[in-house]
């Protein structure tokens, strides 16, 4: 409107000068007979209104520079303004805390989560499960919440329940943030999560999105394994010495050693795969969903998850020493290349336990979680990924190289 205002007022100008001129034109040809008739056979005059429309076009780019110059000044106090009032972040923080996963103290976690976010001013809710609580529900409400208020769901906790919380947020379509309190957190530490509380909760609220795969056992999500044989029994063990001696790595490979002395029941299985079947015997069927994970125990495997695969491992049935020495060989990350294991690659497959007459549902155990499925079991890549929230400076899940440097790092603490 300021650059409008001005067109209109310079070519009035021009209009006045030069109906001026016309009546100085009069005058003079009244006085002077030899005055000319018409403007343009006077060079005085045309030298005139040169001068006039030079100085309404000075006037013209003078007003429109200043009005750009206010409309400059007028852009920048908004955004200046519009600094000032903007908060960290629009999308609320949905946190469910499992009080019993790690080794701090529930309540000291949940002081830290709720002090590091109100500091950096994000709107957030926290939630706790206490022991008896129903995690799945606790979850799929938090999710639902989130999902209604436009939110980001955050669980905190180990691999089992970061798992439940993945289940819910894979089903609505949130995001999911993660501040591992495990003792391995397989999963976060793949993408880079720190497993420090404090730096976890820092780097969330600077986080980005990363579509990330899941498998599914049926319609259940597991985000770094899931098996059925002779590996859910060890996990039930590994539960029972933890809750005796305490959450740590030493009490785990105890937990597992004294679940191979015993003896265990193998696994006859019909699996159909590419539309193919064929009849196995096994100890246990691991199906793995982590790079870290795999490249931990040795299984070369883990390159198909680069395409869109998922791994599958097999161990066959061996006697106790040999499965013991089997256990060394995971220790060493040298499992892959032992003669009693297979594995495979697959995006999905399905597979039948010959069970007793009338049952219809086997144990499985998925990211450490057990549960008793229907069979036969689908087990195969979730078309749909998980929308992880992942530090800004998060490198790519890692390789090979780097899984196992970490694991011993970590091992070593």
């Amino acid at each position: 409107m300021g650059r409008e205002r001005t067109l209109r007022g310079g070519v009035g100008g021009l209009l006045i000068r030069r109906s001026a001129l016309l009546s100085t034109r009069s005058h003079a040809a009244a006085l002077a007979p030899g005055f000319p008739n018409s403007l343009s056979q006077s060079g005085d005059i045309d030298v005139s209104l040169s001068v006039c429309a030079s100085n309404v076009v000075s006037s013209i780019t003078t007003s429109v520079t200043a009005s750009q110059n206010n409309l400059g000044r007028r852009c920048n106090t908004v955004r200046a303004r519009m600094r000032v009032v903007q908060p960290p972040s629009a999308d609320p923080l949905f946190v469910v805390l499992n009080v019993r996963s790690g080794h701090r103290d529930g309540q000291q976690t949940k002081a830290l989560i709720s002090r590091l976010l109100s500091e950096s001013g994000r709107q957030h809710e926290l939630v706790t499960v206490e022991p008896d609580a129903d995690l799945g529900a606790i979850a799929r409400r938090a999710a639902q919440q989130t999902l209604a208020n436009e939110g980001i769901l955050v669980v905190a906790g180990g691999d089992g329940t970061v798992n439940a919380v993945a289940q819910a947020a894979h089903d609505t379509g949130c995001r999911l943030g993660v501040l591992p309190q495990g003792t391995f957190n397989y999963f976060g530490r793949t993408h880079g999560i720190p497993t420090d509380t404090e730096e976890a909760t820092r780097a969330l609220l600077g986080a980005h999105v990363r579509p990330v795969q899941v498998g599914l056992v049926n319609d259940r999500v597991f985000l770094v394994n899931a098996s059925l044989g002779l590996y859910p029994v060890l996990l039930e063990d590994r539960e029972q010495f933890k809750s005796r001696f305490g959450r740590n790595r030493f009490v785990a490979a105890a937990a597992a050693f004294a679940t191979l002395l015993r003896e265990h029941r193998g696994l006859r299985l019909a699996i159909e795969l590419a539309g193919q079947v064929r009849d196995v015997r096994a100890s246990t069927l691991f199906v793995g969903n982590n790079r870290l994970q795999l490249d931990q125990v040795g299984i070369e495997q883990r390159h198909g998850m680069e395409s869109g695969q998922i791994a599958a491992v097999m161990l066959k049935p061996v006697s106790t020493w040999a499965m013991l020495g089997l256990l060394l060989r995971g220790a060493l990350g040298t499992l892959g290349e032992a003669e009693h294991i297979e594995s495979f690659q697959f995006r999905h497959m399905k597979v039948t336990p010959w069970l007793p007459y009338g049952t219809r549902r086997v144990k499985v155990a998925a990211d450490g979680e057990i549960m008793w499925l229907r069979t036969p079991l689908e087990l195969r890549v979730s078309p749909r990924p998980l929308l992880l929230m992942v530090p800004t400076e998060a490198p790519a899940p890692l390789s090979a190289t780097e899984g196992r440097a970490r694991v011993t790092s970590a091992s070593a603490t």
